[in-house]
Protein backbone atom coordinates (compact mmCIF):
# COMPACT_ATOMS: atom_id res chain seq x y z
CA UNK A 1 0.00 0.00 0.00
CA UNK A 2 1.55 3.03 -0.88
CA UNK A 3 0.88 6.41 1.35
CA UNK A 4 1.27 9.50 1.10
CA UNK A 5 2.08 11.64 4.03
CA UNK A 6 3.48 14.83 5.33
CA UNK A 7 4.01 17.79 2.95
CA UNK A 8 4.07 15.58 0.34
CA UNK A 9 0.12 14.74 -0.09
CA UNK A 10 -0.22 18.31 -1.77
CA UNK A 11 1.04 16.28 -4.81
CA UNK A 12 -0.92 13.12 -4.38
CA UNK A 13 -2.99 11.78 -7.15
CA UNK A 14 -6.49 10.06 -7.92
CA UNK A 15 -9.14 8.88 -10.06
CA UNK A 16 -10.23 12.48 -10.00
CA UNK A 17 -6.98 13.93 -10.81
CA UNK A 18 -3.99 15.66 -8.99
CA UNK A 19 -5.02 17.05 -5.63
CA UNK A 20 -5.63 20.72 -5.37
CA UNK A 21 -3.06 22.90 -3.73
CA UNK A 22 -3.35 24.38 -0.48
CA UNK A 23 -4.27 27.55 -1.95
CA UNK A 24 -7.17 26.33 -4.31
CA UNK A 25 -8.63 24.54 -1.25
CA UNK A 26 -8.44 27.85 0.43
CA UNK A 27 -10.39 29.62 -2.40
CA UNK A 28 -12.54 26.92 -1.77
CA UNK A 29 -13.69 27.90 1.64
CA UNK A 30 -14.03 31.45 0.62
CA UNK A 31 -16.64 30.47 -2.27
CA UNK A 32 -18.68 28.55 0.40
CA UNK A 33 -18.54 31.84 2.38
CA UNK A 34 -19.93 33.46 0.14
CA UNK A 35 -22.46 31.28 -1.02
CA UNK A 36 -23.77 31.26 3.14
CA UNK A 37 -24.16 35.19 2.73
CA UNK A 38 -21.11 36.16 4.18
CA UNK A 39 -18.15 38.16 3.21
CA UNK A 40 -14.82 36.70 3.07
CA UNK A 41 -12.91 39.49 2.99
CA UNK A 42 -14.38 41.12 6.75
CA UNK A 43 -12.32 41.11 9.13
CA UNK A 44 -13.65 37.96 11.62
CA UNK A 45 -12.87 36.11 8.05
CA UNK A 46 -10.02 36.85 6.72
CA UNK A 47 -8.13 33.91 8.43
CA UNK A 48 -11.52 31.28 8.11
CA UNK A 49 -10.01 29.72 5.06
CA UNK A 50 -6.50 29.21 6.20
CA UNK A 51 -8.13 27.58 9.55
CA UNK A 52 -10.13 25.22 8.02
CA UNK A 53 -7.39 24.03 5.79
CA UNK A 54 -5.47 23.43 8.88
CA UNK A 55 -8.40 21.65 10.57
CA UNK A 56 -8.97 19.48 7.95
CA UNK A 57 -4.59 18.41 7.90
CA UNK A 58 -6.10 17.19 11.12
CA UNK A 59 -9.75 15.80 10.47
CA UNK A 60 -8.77 13.76 7.65
CA UNK A 61 -5.38 13.28 8.50
CA UNK A 62 -6.23 9.34 8.38
CA UNK A 63 -5.56 9.60 4.55
CA UNK A 64 -1.74 9.62 5.39
CA UNK A 65 -1.50 6.46 7.70
CA UNK A 66 -1.25 2.51 6.89
CA UNK A 67 -3.38 0.76 9.43
CA UNK A 68 -2.18 -2.49 8.40
CA UNK A 69 1.87 -1.29 9.28
CA UNK A 70 0.42 -0.07 12.76
CA UNK A 71 -0.21 -4.08 13.55
CA UNK A 72 2.96 -5.34 11.92
CA UNK A 73 4.58 -5.12 15.43
CA UNK A 74 3.85 -8.12 17.29
CA UNK A 75 4.37 -9.50 21.00
CA UNK A 76 4.86 -13.31 21.52
CA UNK A 77 5.99 -13.60 25.39
CA UNK A 78 2.72 -14.01 26.68
CA UNK A 79 2.65 -17.09 28.63
CA UNK A 80 0.42 -18.73 26.78
CA UNK A 81 -2.53 -16.06 27.34
CA UNK A 82 -5.64 -16.49 24.94
CA UNK A 83 -8.26 -14.83 26.93
CA UNK A 84 -10.37 -11.64 25.65
CA UNK A 85 -8.07 -8.60 24.76
CA UNK A 86 -10.53 -5.60 25.35
CA UNK A 87 -10.05 -2.28 24.94
CA UNK A 88 -12.89 0.09 25.60
CA UNK A 89 -14.32 3.58 25.19
CA UNK A 90 -12.20 4.62 22.68
CA UNK A 91 -12.97 8.40 22.24
CA UNK A 92 -14.19 8.79 18.30
CA UNK A 93 -14.23 11.29 16.00
CA UNK A 94 -15.01 10.98 12.45
CA UNK A 95 -16.66 12.82 9.80
CA UNK A 96 -20.00 11.79 7.92
CA UNK A 97 -19.26 11.55 3.95
CA UNK A 98 -22.91 12.20 3.20
CA UNK A 99 -23.14 15.91 4.58
CA UNK A 100 -19.48 16.62 6.12
CA UNK A 101 -20.55 16.29 9.66
CA UNK A 102 -19.07 15.19 12.42
CA UNK A 103 -19.74 11.70 13.98
CA UNK A 104 -19.48 11.51 17.74
CA UNK A 105 -18.88 8.53 20.04
CA UNK A 106 -16.79 5.41 21.30
CA UNK A 107 -15.46 2.20 20.04
CA UNK A 108 -14.72 -0.63 22.16
CA UNK A 109 -12.18 -3.30 20.05
CA UNK A 110 -11.50 -6.72 21.41
CA UNK A 111 -9.69 -9.72 19.86
CA UNK A 112 -8.57 -13.25 20.96
CA UNK A 113 -4.80 -13.98 20.76
CA UNK A 114 -4.05 -16.44 18.65
CA UNK A 115 -0.40 -17.07 19.71
CA UNK A 116 0.62 -13.28 19.83
CA UNK A 117 -0.43 -9.77 20.95
CA UNK A 118 0.06 -6.04 19.99
CA UNK A 119 0.45 -3.14 22.08
CA UNK A 120 -2.61 -1.50 22.84
CA UNK A 121 -2.42 1.66 21.84
CA UNK A 122 -2.05 0.18 18.18
CA UNK A 123 -5.80 -0.62 18.64
CA UNK A 124 -6.63 2.77 19.29
CA UNK A 125 -4.89 4.04 16.43
CA UNK A 126 -5.83 1.91 13.91
CA UNK A 127 -9.76 3.40 14.77
CA UNK A 128 -8.16 6.75 14.70
CA UNK A 129 -6.50 5.90 11.25
CA UNK A 130 -9.89 4.74 10.02
CA UNK A 131 -12.19 7.38 11.97
CA UNK A 132 -10.09 10.26 10.28
CA UNK A 133 -11.30 9.62 6.74
CA UNK A 134 -14.86 10.82 5.12
CA UNK A 135 -16.69 7.56 6.39
CA UNK A 136 -20.13 5.82 7.16
CA UNK A 137 -20.25 4.13 10.40
CA UNK A 138 -21.34 0.84 9.14
CA UNK A 139 -17.70 0.99 6.73
CA UNK A 140 -15.95 2.09 9.46
CA UNK A 141 -16.84 -0.83 12.08
CA UNK A 142 -16.22 -3.28 9.55
CA UNK A 143 -12.79 -1.96 8.42
CA UNK A 144 -11.14 -1.43 12.00
CA UNK A 145 -12.51 -5.63 12.67
CA UNK A 146 -11.10 -6.79 9.05
CA UNK A 147 -7.77 -4.98 9.45
CA UNK A 148 -7.54 -6.52 13.27
CA UNK A 149 -8.30 -9.84 12.00
CA UNK A 150 -6.25 -10.18 8.41
CA UNK A 151 -2.98 -8.55 10.36
CA UNK A 152 -3.01 -10.23 13.65
CA UNK A 153 -5.01 -13.46 12.28
CA UNK A 154 -6.55 -13.94 15.96
CA UNK A 155 -8.65 -16.21 17.08
CA UNK A 156 -11.53 -13.76 16.99
CA UNK A 157 -12.09 -10.01 16.70
CA UNK A 158 -15.30 -7.69 17.78
CA UNK A 159 -15.59 -3.95 16.92
CA UNK A 160 -18.48 -2.07 18.65
CA UNK A 161 -19.61 1.61 17.94
CA UNK A 162 -21.47 3.73 19.38
CA UNK A 163 -22.06 7.64 18.03
CA UNK A 164 -24.01 10.27 17.55
CA UNK A 165 -24.45 11.45 14.04
CA UNK A 166 -24.76 15.35 13.90
CA UNK A 167 -26.00 15.38 10.22
CA UNK A 168 -29.17 13.97 12.23
CA UNK A 169 -29.08 16.06 15.36
CA UNK A 170 -28.36 19.24 13.62
CA UNK A 171 -30.26 19.16 10.57
CA UNK A 172 -32.87 17.06 8.99
CA UNK A 173 -35.23 15.23 11.62
CA UNK A 174 -33.17 17.54 14.58
CA UNK A 175 -33.35 14.27 16.66
CA UNK A 176 -30.79 15.13 19.72
CA UNK A 177 -30.10 12.44 22.37
CA UNK A 178 -29.94 9.34 19.42
CA UNK A 179 -27.45 7.21 18.95
CA UNK A 180 -26.42 4.40 16.46
CA UNK A 181 -24.56 1.06 17.64
CA UNK A 182 -22.99 -1.15 15.33
CA UNK A 183 -21.00 -4.33 15.69
CA UNK A 184 -18.63 -6.28 13.36
CA UNK A 185 -18.02 -9.67 15.39
CA UNK A 186 -15.39 -12.57 13.55
CA UNK A 187 -14.60 -16.03 14.44
CA UNK A 188 -15.08 -16.98 17.90
CA UNK A 189 -17.53 -13.77 18.83
CA UNK A 190 -19.51 -14.53 15.81
CA UNK A 191 -19.64 -18.15 16.06
CA UNK A 192 -19.50 -18.87 20.06
CA UNK A 193 -22.59 -17.38 22.27
CA UNK A 194 -20.67 -17.97 25.37
CA UNK A 195 -17.67 -15.56 24.14
CA UNK A 196 -19.99 -12.66 22.76
CA UNK A 197 -21.77 -12.69 25.90
CA UNK A 198 -18.81 -12.87 27.69
CA UNK A 199 -17.39 -9.96 25.61
CA UNK A 200 -20.79 -7.47 26.17
CA UNK A 201 -20.23 -8.14 29.65
CA UNK A 202 -16.80 -6.60 29.95
CA UNK A 203 -18.32 -3.78 27.75
CA UNK A 204 -20.90 -3.18 30.58
CA UNK A 205 -23.87 -4.91 28.71
CA UNK A 206 -24.49 -1.48 26.60
CA UNK A 207 -24.73 -3.78 23.92
CA UNK A 208 -26.90 -6.63 24.68
CA UNK A 209 -29.19 -5.72 21.68
CA UNK A 210 -26.85 -5.67 19.44
CA UNK A 211 -27.50 -7.39 16.24
CA UNK A 212 -23.96 -8.88 15.08
CA UNK A 213 -23.02 -8.36 11.16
Amino acid sequence: MNIVSGPDRSDATSASGPRPTREEAEDAIRVLLRWAGDEPLREGLTDTPKRVVRAYEEWFSGYGVDPISLLERTFEETEGYDEIVLLRDIRLESTCEHHMAPIIGRVHVAYLPHRRVVGISKLARVVEAYARRLQIQEKLTAQIANTIQDVLMPRGVAVVIEAAHQCMTTRGVHKSGVTMVTSRMLGAFRDNPDTRRELLSMIGNRGTSIVTS
